[in-house]
């Protein structure tokens, strides 16, 4: 396999909002001698690109190659190709878009990175047959612009049909005097890497519920978006807000969709993509960090008067509802659309249903935000910014890992998050980034994903490779953000207790100070015990004491030693000085009789932000008090879960809001989604001590009269089944060999009837 940095381009110029350049086409045709006996190609193309032999579409992927910054990691792919080759001519062909190499998005500083370019390629072809072996280089393709007129990873795709050459990627195309030879291009500096991490796919086809026509709502962009543009947009005009057609597929989601059309030359098809529908209009408001006109929109000019199926390529979207002008009313028809939806190529790992369909609902809510907002690594969004935060990674980590299987991906973005720590230690809080993110947004509950990510690859699947790999950027990092604490001996940086319920962001009730320093002190535990696990006893002395110092500095200041509750009297402060051992052995109950009387105090509604949301539930059980967790999740008032499916939500959303302010919200994040774990580890009793060692202790909700749920560990299937018959609980457990099961009934024992 040889990885050829050698890159090209078809010109110098890149496409931005105020000046649209088109993606270029690359085509190399060849003769193969009888059969082949080798056909190999590696290929880097920058941003993202198509792959086609002889017609046929090989991409691996539908988002090719791995997202990243190319000046950290240049990330190659590589196909064997034998198999696809004919006696005769032979054509390799490739469409090459703007990906990750040119963002133009102005808020995370993209429009400003140093590795901003045109689309530029670099590829390696190698084929032997019965009478010679031939190579070339992206330099010996022939290349010209092509029919995709604008595209942007965040934005959408415009695509005339018109400007595609027929034949172009078949054998027997003549062309014309506009290919040419491309031009050199400086390569990226980032070392090259074949991408590990699972392609990004089609995961399923949704029909729409319902078709009908419809309006498009106002949209307005942010200020300081509009500010940052050279002059106005190219795009001819905004959506047409009138006259076109809404298609409702029934969920939100990610994904791109299938336009299957019989036009006429020329004709112009606009879809519009959103989450929502507001006062009966479609609304894409919350898209507001771009202008009017790109904000998840694709345009497609029909080629001819043949019937012409249509996928946008180089970007995906998250929406429920498209808004489609430019169609005869002949044409709106259910077929015309289908919703392609799109992840990751993940495995299924985990399972949970109940008797209570509420339950089921918010589970499969929770499960299609996880689903649906990976792409290669866990999106914070898949509409709006799809970025890579850290702190939505940490937070969803471990439920992740629960019913995915993520490692693979994880380790992938794990090595990007290592590029981009600073040599003092520093993490940014978005991976991959140019240079934003490291001063604003940051802070230890997002800086956690670097031990995190690692200590449940560990713990649930037994791997100690990626503890190794790590080793080094986690010791960094705790001596970096050992400097920054205060004269109190504690740390208080970056961002806190996020989101919390009808507050503004960063309005949060647990002082940053307490939830800071709580989370590094919870990195030194996990690092000390991943170190010793190593046999890094250098490492894992320094992080212990730098634990050690942290617990005795919180104890020290936020304990209110009269009423063992933390300074704030919060739902997350409580629960996390409880979740996390802040508290001595003897001093647990009367901390968490605090826990309860605040959140009497609090009507028993949830108020916190998605610190505490990950925590305060477990807290509950683990303390007795699941029947009071289940009623918060599952209730239907607001703020609980419950109440999420009574208004008809389908994922889960940025932020628990009531008033006017969750219109601007995502509605559909990960990160308030451990809930999952919940499920699986309270109802569904399965507890995972580590990779081989399961405990089965089952919390027999009132009410609640059949649950079933499992996980994969790496030697089978972990099962859990109970249900009531006649006043007693049936309880079966199947758990595979070479894993310790250990089960506990605890209180209901003389009422379960175990089975395994």
């Amino acid at each position: 396999m040889i990885f050829s940095k050698r890159f090209v381009s078809e010109c110098r110029e890149y496409s931005t909002y105020t000046a649209h350049v088109a993606a270029p086409l690359f085509r190399k045709s060849f003769i193969i001698h009888g059969k082949a006996s080798q056909g190999e190609i590696v290929l880097c193309g920058l941003g993202f690109y198509d792959l086609f032999l002889n017609g046929r579409k090989i991409t691996k992927g539908l988002l090719a190659p791995y997202v990243s910054n190319p000046d950290h990691i240049l990330y190659y792919d590589r196909y064997d190709i034998a198999p696809y080759l004919q006696p005769g001519e032979n054509v390799i062909a490739i469409m090459l878009g703007d990906g990750f190499l040119n963002c133009k998005t102005h808020v995370w500083d993209f429009s400003q990175s140093v590795f901003r370019s045109a689309p530029k390629l670099a590829v390696h072809v190698a084929v032997e047959d019965e009478e010679e072996r031939q190579e070339w280089e992206a330099s010996d393709f022939l290349c010209r612009k092509g029919p995709v007129v604008f595209n942007d990873y965040r934005n959408g795709i415009f695509f005339d049909k018109r400007l595609e050459p027929e034949g172009w990627k078949l054998p027997g195309f003549a062309g014309d005097d506009s290919w040419h030879r491309p031009i050199p291009a400086d390569p990226p500096r980032g070392r090259a890497k074949l991408c590990m991490a699972e392609p990004v796919v089609v995961t399923g086809e949704l029909k729409p519920v319902k078709v009908w026509p419809g309006e498009l709502a106002d949209y307005a962009a942010k200020e300081d978006v509009i500010w940052a543009l050279e002059g106005q947009p190219t795009v001819e005009q905004a959506p047409a807000r009138t006259g076109g057609y809404i298609y409702d597929f029934g969920q939100n989601n990610t994904g791109i969709f299938r336009l299957k059309i019989k036009g006429w030359p020329g004709q112009r098809v606009d879809i519009q993509c959103a989450e929502t529908l507001r006062d009966g209009a479609v609304y894409y408001g919350n898209m507001y960090y771009y202008p009017d006109g790109y904000a998840q929109r694709d345009i497609y000019l029909v080629g001819s008067e043949n019937e012409e199926i249509f996928e946008p390529m180089f970007t995906c979207h998250g929406f429920r509802y498209l808004y489609v002008s430019g169609i005869t009313r002949e044409q709106a028809t259910p077929d015309l659309l289908t919703y392609l939806t799109v992840s990751s190529d993940l495995t299924e790992r985990g399972a949970f249903s109940c008797s209570d369909e509420t339950a089921n609902k918010i589970y499969e809510m929770a499960r299609r935000s996880d689903i649906s907002n990976f792409i290669y690594f866990p999106l914070d969004c898949p509409h709006r910014e799809k970025n890579g935060w850290t702190g939505d990674a940490n937070a969803s980590a471990e439920h992740m890992i629960l019913t995915m299987g993520v490692e693979k991906s994880y380790r992938e973005w794990l090595c990007n998050l290592r590029c981009a720590q600073r040599e003092d230690g520093k993490l940014p809080c978005i991976v991959p980034t140019d240079t934003w993110g490291y001063d604003w947004g940051s802070g230890p509950a997002w800086d956690r994903v670097l031990f995190e990510l690692p200590y449940c690859i560990w713990k649930y699947r037994g791997e100690t490779a990626v503890i190794e790999e790590n080793a080094h950027a986690m010791l960094r990092y705790l001596e970096y953000i050992g400097r920054r604490r205060n004269g109190e001996g504690l740390i208080a940086v970056g961002l806190g207790d996020w989101v919390p319920v009808n507050r503004e962001g960063g309005d949060y009730q647990a002082p940053l100070g307490f939830t800071d320093s709580v989370m590094v002190y919870d990195m030194c535990c996990k690092g000390r015990t991943m170190f010793h696990a190593l046999g890094l006893d250098g490492h894992a002395a320094f992080a212990g004491q730098l634990g050690e110092e942290l617990l005795a500095a919180v104890r020290s200041r936020y304990i209110d030693r009269d009423t063992m509750v933390i300074e704030s009297a919060c739902q997350t402060a409580q629960a996390m000085g409880l979740y996390y051992g802040i508290f001595a052995d003897d001093e647990k109950p009367e901390a968490f009789a605090g826990l309860l009387e605040i959140l009497k105090r609090d009507g028993e509604k949830l108020t916190s932000g998605f610190l505490g949301t990950r925590v305060l539930y477990h807290v509950l059980a683990e303390y007795g008090e699941a029947e009071l967790a289940w009623r918060m999740i599952t209730g239907k008032e607001f703020p609980a879960y419950g109440y999420l499916v009574e208004q008809g939500a389908t994922t889960l959303p940025e932020q628990f809001l009531s008033d006017e302010r969750k219109w601007s919200m995502s509605q559909n994040h990960h990160f308030l989604g451990d809930v999952v774990q919940w499920f699986m580890r309270y109802p569904g009793g399965i507890q995972v001590t580590d990779s081989t060692h399961v405990v089965i202790r089952p919390e027999f909700i009132e009410g609640l009269n059949d649950v079933k749920a499992s996980h994969c560990l790496p030697a089978g299937e972990v099962a859990v089944s109970w249900k009531r018959e006649n006043g007693r609980i049936c309880l079966a457990v199947d758990c595979p060999d070479g894993v310790v099961c250990q089960v506990e009934t605890g209180k209901w024992k003389d009422i379960v009837d175990l089975e395994r």
